[in-house]
């Protein structure tokens, strides 16, 4: 069954303010049902209180081999860094 199943990947948000994190995947005809397992299969003591499923097939991922020229134009933009503006004296949480 599950040859012909979509794959879906799940993330769980474990409380309010906190970023959804993955927390694996499961085979489901549709996103309703989707859901529905995961909340039984990741959260069954009440771990989260948001879910997200997402069609495996949907996401696009950079690939660790090519990260060097994938994140290198981001070097370019000194101003990005936190070493490119002086703190003013007296500025205690920066």
């Amino acid at each position: 069954m599950t040859q012909h199943t979509p794959l879906w990947e799940v993330f769980v948000r474990a409380r309010r303010g906190l970023s959804h994190t993955h927390v694996g995947s499961l085979h489901a005809p549709d996103a309703a049902l989707a859901l529905r397992n995961a909340r039984d299969l990741y959260t069954r003591r009440q771990e989260g209180v948001s879910i997200w499923v997402v069609p495996a097939g949907a996401i696009t991922a950079s690939s660790p081999d090519e990260k060097d020229a994938f994140f290198d134009p981001a070097a370019d933009k000194v101003y990005r860094h936190p070493t490119f503006y002086e703190v003013p004296d007296g500025v205690a949480h920066l």
